[in-house]
C-alpha cells in the first residue's frame, strides 16, 4: 500500500517515541476505567455468601468529572509535547541544511578562487615566457656579427680608422683637424722620429704621425688600439685624446703642442 504523503499529521504521529506511546496508552486505559466506573448506578448493591443483608453504596459523579478533565488535559499536554519535539527536530534539520549549504557555497567559492589564481599564474608564466623569448631574439639580433669595416693602409685609411674609434670613445676631432696636424708634424710618415728637440735631449723623442713622446702615448693610449707607438691609428688616437684633454680638441691645435 502506498504511504500517505499528503497528511502532515500522520508523519508527525509516526515519529512519537515509545515512551509517548506508553503514556498515551496509560491515559486511554485510565479514561476507559473512569467511564466504566461512572456507568454503575448509584443504588447498586453487592452480595456475599456470608452477608445476611445487602448494603447500599452511593457514588458521586463529581470525582468522575474530575478524571475526565484530567484525561483531557493529559492528552492535550502530550499532543503539545509531541508538537514541540517535532518542531525542535524540524528546526535542527533546517539548521543542518543551512549549514550544509553554507559549507557547499564556501567550497565553491574557494574552488573558484583557486581556479582564478591558477589562471592568473598561468597567464603570468605565459607573459614571462614570451618576454624571455623576445629578449633572446633581440639578443640574437644584437649579437649578429657585423661585417668589419676595412680601411686602406695609407694616410687616408689611417685617419678614417682613427676617426671611427674616436667617435666610439667620445674623443672630439675632425678629418681636417687630424690631417693638418699630421702634415705639419711628420708629413704623413708613421716612422718619423725627432732626434733633435728638447724631448730628444731628455731621452724621449717625438715619434710617429703626430710626434707623440712615449710617456704621453702611455698616459693617453686608447683601449682597443695597438700599444706600439709607431702604429698609425694608435698614434693618432692617443695624440687626439691628449689634445682633447689639454686643448679641447685636436682641431684647436695649430702649432707644436
Amino acid at each position: 500500500m502506498p504511504k500517505n504523503t499528503q497528511n502532515p499529521g500522520h508523519g508527525r504521529l509516526t515519529r512519537l517515541t515509545k515512551q509517548h506511546k506508553i503514556a498515551l496508552a496509560g491515559v486511554a486505559t485510565l479514561g476507559a476505567a473512569a467511564l466504566a466506573f461512572s456507568a454503575v448506578p448509584g443504588d447498586a448493591g453487592t452480595t456475599t455468601n456470608d452477608a445476611a443483608s445487602s448494603a447500599h453504596v452511593a457514588y458521586s459523579s463529581e470525582p468522575i468529572k474530575d478524571v475526565k478533565a484530567s484525561v483531557t488535559d493529559q492528552l492535550a499536554g502530550a499532543s503539545v509535547k509531541a508538537e514541540a519535539i517535532q518542531a525542535k527536530a524540524d528546526a535542527k534539520a533546517k539548521a543542518a541544511k543551512a549549514a550544509a549549504k553554507a559549507k557547499a557555497d564556501a567550497a565553491a567559492k574557494k574552488k573558484a578562487a583557486a581556479a582564478a589564481a591558477a589562471k592568473k599564474k598561468a597567464e603570468a608564466a605565459r607573459k614571462a615566457k614570451a618576454k624571455k623569448a623576445a629578449s633572446r631574439a633581440a639578443q640574437r639580433v644584437k649579437l649578429q656579427p657585423v661585417a668589419a669595416t676595412t680601411y686602406a693602409n695609407n694616410l687616408n685609411g689611417w685617419i678614417n680608422h682613427a676617426l671611427a674609434i674616436m667617435k666610439q670613445k667620445g674623443i672630439p676631432g675632425s678629418y681636417n683637424g687630424l690631417y693638418k696636424n699630421i702634415m705639419r708634424e711628420s708629413s704623413g710618415n708613421p716612422s718619423a722620429v725627432n732626434g733633435w728637440d728638447v724631448n730628444a735631449v731628455n731621452g724621449t723623442p717625438s715619434i710617429g704621425l703626430l710626434q707623440v713622446i712615449q710617456p704621453t702615448f702611455n698616459a693617453y693610449h686608447v683601449s682597443g688600439t695597438s700599444t706600439n707607438i709607431y702604429d698609425p691609428v694608435a698614434n693618432i688616437t692617443a695624440a687626439a685624446n691628449y689634445a682633447a684633454d689639454r686643448y679641447g680638441s685636436i682641431d684647436n691645435v695649430n702649432s707644436a703642442y
